[in-house]
């Protein structure tokens, strides 16, 4: 039996934010290699990683990164926040001020973008502080206007103090 499924730790598809994160391919190389999978058979996640170009391109991070994805046929998207761990180099470039992170609410901002901008038809599961908010399952496309909501939702009247707390609590992922 072959290889059914895969899961392609992705994180953007924004060329900036590729190149910025030593990811050493480019958004064309994505569409290439999904389009092999497919060709093949085989199917795939894709995992966009909130947060990971920080305050300075996180606009464009979302937006080019949900363009990508939509020219993709993955039967996932995940999402995850970005977390910064002591010792890495991400943190280490946040602390001598090369990297801004956003705060709760603009990663909020941020994966609402990203959602308003994918199109494809997928399953969409997130790991983000507010998961338990409604926004994981199936039928994305029948249920992205109820995603945008709760993210909305969460973004003007959620606990972002809360949030905060539960991802400075992570130690690993």
């Amino acid at each position: 039996m072959g290889l059914r499924e895969i899961s392609h730790g992705i994180e953007s598809s924004d060329d900036w934010t590729l190149e910025r994160i030593n990811k050493d391919y480019t958004s064309a190389d994505i569409l290439e290699q999904c389009r092999k999978l497919e060709e093949a058979g085989i199917d795939y996640w894709m995992t966009f990683l909130n947060g990971v170009a920080g305050r300075e391109h996180s606009h464009d991070h979302a937006v080019n990164s949900a363009k990508i994805f939509s020219q993709c046929k993955p039967m996932i998207v995940g999402t995850g926040g970005l977390t910064l761990f002591p010792g890495t180099p991400l943190m280490e470039e946040a602390q001598r001020g090369e990297f801004d992170p956003l705060s709760e609410k603009e990663m909020l901002i941020e994966l609402k973008t990203f959602v308003e901008n994918l199109t494809c038809d997928c399953s969409f599961i997130t790991h983000h502080t507010v998961s338990g908010k409604n926004l994981t399952g199936p039928d994305f496309l029948k249920r992205k206007d109820s995603i945008i909501s709760a993210l909305e939702h969460e973004i003007k009247h959620g606990d972002l103090d809360a949030m905060a707390a539960i991802r400075n609590r992570k130690r690993t992922l």
